[in-house]
């Protein structure tokens, strides 16, 4: 018996030495590339859905690819677009062909136009989880270098948490984003546990490999997750549909007046855009800022105040800009919530985008 368990504990030693050596040799532990706690929510998902809209049912996988993107899998170095938003621009809850980049896609492919915008939306990112993509995603992206970055923003900013004013030296009127108390999204575990048991996982080359594997062949059936949007719209949004037109909003309230309440919320939010500006360029990307709208249209005075600063923004700063929140004129089977679109809505968008968003790319 004894030399049993020396003949079993020799043979264990030898195979722990094995997988250290393999580990060290072939994993990711000082690699520059290792994603490290971050993402890991966010890469390798096959998630099985089945939802309705209109009377039709859909069943599908909602796929994240290895690097983090919504799809199949393409390597970062033949990215050329992506476009980032919180839930909005993810939109988990359809698939993936009724999504506004999707819908993108095929006109692009329509006229010819050899690009691919790739969906690296988060849900419930603001402006600040945008730039959080820029220093703990997308550099762990070898080869990441795309010529056209979209960011689709506003909505998620309407609540963000401003913390207490702070004073920045030279900077008196912009708050301090260390100071925002708002998780928004963040692409790491806030647990201290689960951030160094991800940091192991994302360095381990054996981890990486089962992980590819399962997201290839298996799909957990039982986890399967069915919504019935049709039974949500008729039961639990009470409320009348009621959308306000931009041509209607002179005649609802004073713009002045409400980009005066809400001027250090305007500040902060424009700092941000002027950061993913700079963080866009600094990689080589040309930057196209898309603002949006909620079910209520311009009744969220906050959000009104986000899409018109925007627009008046990059009109002074000469950035690309898309006005969106002008020109939908919206309808109550756009949206299956308040806030996220239906199939129809998300086409509706894309078809209204795309004509200003083509003379960008072709420029």
């Amino acid at each position: 018996m004894t030399k049993f368990i020396k003949t079993v504990s020799i043979n264990f030693l030898i195979f722990f030495v094995l997988v250290v050596l393999f580990e060290l040799t072939c994993g990711y532990w000082f690699d520059k590339y290792n994603f490290g706690p971050y993402m890991r929510e966010y890469r390798l998902k096959s998630n099985p859905y089945t939802v309705e809209f209109d009377g039709t049912s859909y069943d599908y996988i909602y796929l994240r690819n290895y690097h983090g993107f919504r799809g199949e899998e393409i390597e970062p170095s033949q990215i050329q677009a992506i476009i980032i938003g919180g839930s909005t621009t993810d939109e988990r809850y359809k698939p993936e062909k009724f999504t506004i980049t999707e819908f993108l896609n095929t006109k692009l492919k329509k006229d010819n136009i050899d690009l691919k915008i790739i969906n690296a939306g988060i849900e419930g990112q603001s402006t600040i989880g945008h730039k959080y993509n820029f220093t703990k995603w997308f550099t762990k992206l070898k080869d990441f270098s795309p010529k056209y970055i979209i960011f689709y923003i506003g909505i998620n900013d309407t609540d963000v948490q401003l913390a207490p004013r702070v004073n920045i030296v030279g900077f008196p009127n912009i708050e301090d984003e260390n100071h925002v108390n708002n998780a928004d999204g963040k692409i790491v575990d806030s647990i201290k546990r689960y951030i160094i048991r991800d940091s192991i996982k994302s360095s381990s080359i054996t981890y990486d490999l089962l992980r590819k594997i399962k997201h290839k062949y298996y799909v957990n059936e039982d986890k399967r997750i069915l919504y019935d949007f049709d039974y949500s719209k008729k039961n639990k949004i009470k409320k009348d549909f009621k959308f306000l037109n931009y041509e209607e909003v002179l005649n609802y309230y004073n713009p002045d007046n409400i980009l005066n309440k809400h001027k250090r919320r305007i500040g902060y939010y424009l700092n941000n855009v002027d950061s993913l500006h700079a963080h866009s360029k600094k990689i080589g990307a040309k930057p196209i800022f898309i603002n949006q709208l909620t079910s209520d249209g311009n009744y969220n005075e906050v959000l009104f105040a986000l899409n018109y600063s925007l627009i008046k923004h990059c009109s002074l700063k000469k950035y690309n800009c898309i006005d969106l929140a002008k020109n939908l004129k919206g309808k109550e089977n756009y949206w299956y919530d308040t806030m996220h679109t239906t199939p129809l809505g998300s086409k509706t968008i894309a078809k209204l985008i795309y004509p200003e968003l083509i003379k960008y790319l072709k420029n």
